[in-house]
């Protein structure tokens, strides 16, 4: 179960890969979320079932949010799986409370805790005082990187014998779809959706201070802010050098065409973008939160820089716009890093095993 499916962002991409590989390994899956739209338009493609929960929506409602509640106890009752699994914190709420209700074992996968980031502010309160309430429906909680379990652990908010970790995965792709980032002139790319936590801000105020060197930035993503972004792109020192692209389904395509991967934010969990862009063999820029550093190795596979730092941003970016080897270099060790740790096989692998456990129990 998942919060929206009319968006193929990180979570979403994640559901969609397990899903498949799931129904590929023999198991009956079905995959609930509000909203419709692209994730359940990509797994038919695979005949994965999709049940969409008409009440079940992003922002809190309370009164469709108890309808949301009854919707999910009613298609768990009928479906009577031997487990349900949930991602997105809406999602995670309800689903892990209905289960809970209906004494069937249930498993959430954090694609990152809403406190983390906000640990004195009364928003992050809040979110942390929800997160422990709704930990204690849960057989088991995923973090999708160790930051994110050590901030559980650290603020107290989950009992550490019910987190596992296991890293985001992906498939690997054909050579057809690598990058060859040494080439020129430099092509930038962004894939991020155009809302909070991202930060296009720092990320187009870093670029304005390049504006005599030869490139062009990528923007792909689409959100509430995309008429915000756009006036930001308008910057005279940017002019000609920004393309927003909106919402792709060719982001493969796309990173193979490019040189290098910006990717600003205030907040993440263990961003899926960041491990396509390393797929391709491109090299990373990112800020320095979440679960990034664990993906990215500064100096070797990319740079690591603070958040909302743009001079930071600026001169990492610059420095591989000017060095066309760096680039191969740390492209090639991104990729070779990919392989070793992130593959969909070995996050599939990880997570069965959890499923199994609780299972059992």
């Amino acid at each position: 179960m998942i919060t929206r499916a009319d968006d193929l962002g990180g979570a979403q991409t994640h559901v969609r890969d397990l899903a498949v590989a799931l129904k590929e390994r023999g198991e009956q899956v079905i995959v609930l979320a509000g909203g419709g739209g692209p994730l359940f338009d990509s797994l038919a493609k695979h005949q994965v079932e999709c049940r969409l929960l008409k009440n079940l929506v992003h922002p809190i409602k309370p009164f469709q949010d108890l309808s949301a509640d009854r919707e999910i106890k009613a298609i768990i009752k009928e479906i009577k799986p031997d487990l349900v699994t949930t991602h997105s914190n809406k999602a995670g709420l309800l689903g892990r409370f209905a289960a809970k209700s209906l004494k069937i074992p249930v498993i959430h996968t954090s694609h990152g805790f809403l406190f983390g980031g906000r640990e004195n502010s009364l928003p992050g309160y809040f979110y942390r005082l929800a997160e422990k309430i709704a930990a204690g429906s849960a057989d088991r909680i995923i973090c999708v990187s160790e930051s994110e379990y050590r901030l559980a652990l650290e603020l107290k908010v989950i009992k550490p014998d019910k987190l596992r970790i296991v890293y985001n995965g992906l498939p690997d792709i054909d050579c057809e779809c690598w990058a060859a980032p040494e080439q020129e002139p430099v092509r930038i790319i962004n894939v991020a959706r155009f809302a909070e936590p991202k930060d296009h801000l720092t990320l187009l105020q870093a670029l304005a201070g390049l504006g005599d060197l030869k490139w062009h930035m990528d923007l792909v993503g689409d959100g509430p802010k995309q008429k915000y972004i756009e006036s930001l792109a308008d910057d005279p020192r940017l002019a000609g050098k920004i393309s927003i692209l909106g919402m792709r389904s060719d982001v493969p395509e796309l990173l193979a065409k490019s040189s290098l991967f910006v990717l600003s934010s205030k907040r993440e969990g263990f961003p899926i973008s960041i491990l396509e862009a390393m797929r391709a063999g491109l090299p990373v820029v990112a800020t320095n939160v979440g679960g990034i550093a664990e993906a990215v190795i500064d100096g070797e596979t990319g740079y690591l820089v603070p958040v909302g730092d743009h001079a930071a941003m600026r001169k990492r970016v610059c420095a591989l716009i000017e060095d066309p080897q760096l680039r191969k270099q740390m492209g090639t060790k991104g990729r070779e890093r990919f392989l070793l740790h992130f593959t969909l096989e070995k996050m599939v692998e990880n997570t069965v095993d959890i499923y199994r456990e609780v299972a059992r129990q």
